[in-house]
């Protein structure tokens, strides 16, 4: 049956900036599709493992700083040997900075570049070695953006990093599909979320951004839930290296 093909059951995901927002409503929906879940975020991710526990779940939670690689091992040393495996990756965890192209800082660049496509590969090169050694493949899936697509204002190391991570998911796709891993992005549009808070509070961006929305409305992170259990499914087999929009309609405007 078509349905069972998108079940996870006994199947483990690692999901990075999980503790809220767009990484809390995956973790939430790998789970509920049957994955146990290591959470791994610098923020109390306490309430995003009660909702993974709550569905009989196992869940672990690891506190790391993304903005560094020295994290990498640890992630997966620690999800093998307490969940016994990996066979998802979700590389969520993001952060943006806002300011003008020629007032932008080094720091804002550096940081943004770090944790948004640095520590991304570092830790998609380990998990990948992990899933060789195991032999049965496995998913890989980044969270790139429709600035992936477009150049945006006010945000180029975001913009930057997140074109990076469309590239580097046709790459890693290209090479890693022989190993029977599938690597792809979801690209979400204007989702409400704290990286959005301040344009959302700006009546007239806000109004001018749902204006172009067809679907008129700001996402919700729940809308991620179908998406991250499709490409982490066995649905998605022979899907590699796409890049999906999951934003009202936005970039067909």
């Amino acid at each position: 049956m078509i349905l069972d093909k998108f079940r996870l059951d006994g199947k483990v995901a690692i999901v990075t900036g999980s503790a809220r927002g767009l990484g809390q409503a995956m973790a939430s929906g790998l789970a509920e599709a049957g994955a146990d879940i290591c959470l791994v975020d610098i923020l109390d991710m306490k309430e995003t493992c009660q909702q993974i526990e709550k569905l009989g779940r196992r869940c672990i939670t690891i506190k790391a700083d993304l903005s560094s690689k020295d994290c990498v091992e640890e992630i997966v040393n620690t999800t093998v040997k307490k969940l016994g495996a990996i066979d998802i990756l979700v590389n969520n965890a993001g952060i943006i900075r806002r300011a003008p192209f020629v007032e932008f800082t080094e720091k804002d660049w550096d940081d943004v570049m770090n944790i948004n496509i640095r520590t991304l590969f570092f830790l998609s090169q380990a998990v990948t070695k992990i899933f060789i050694k195991q032999g049965r493949g496995g998913k890989i899936i980044n969270t790139a953006s429709t600035l992936s697509f477009q150049g945006g204002i006010l945000v180029p190391s975001y913009t930057a990093s997140k074109s990076a991570v469309a590239g580097l998911t046709r790459l890693m796709a290209n090479e890693l599909a022989r190993h029977n891993i599938n690597v792809n992005a979801i690209a979400p549009g204007y989702m409400a979320t704290d990286n959005t808070a301040p344009i959302r509070q700006d009546a007239v961006r806000s109004k001018a951004i749902l204006d172009r929305i067809p679907a008129g409305r700001w996402g919700s992170p729940d809308d991620l839930k179908g998406v991250v259990v499709f490409l982490a499914s066995e649905a998605s087999s022979y899907l590699c290296g796409s890049i999906i929009s999951v934003d009202g309609g936005w970039l067909t405007r």
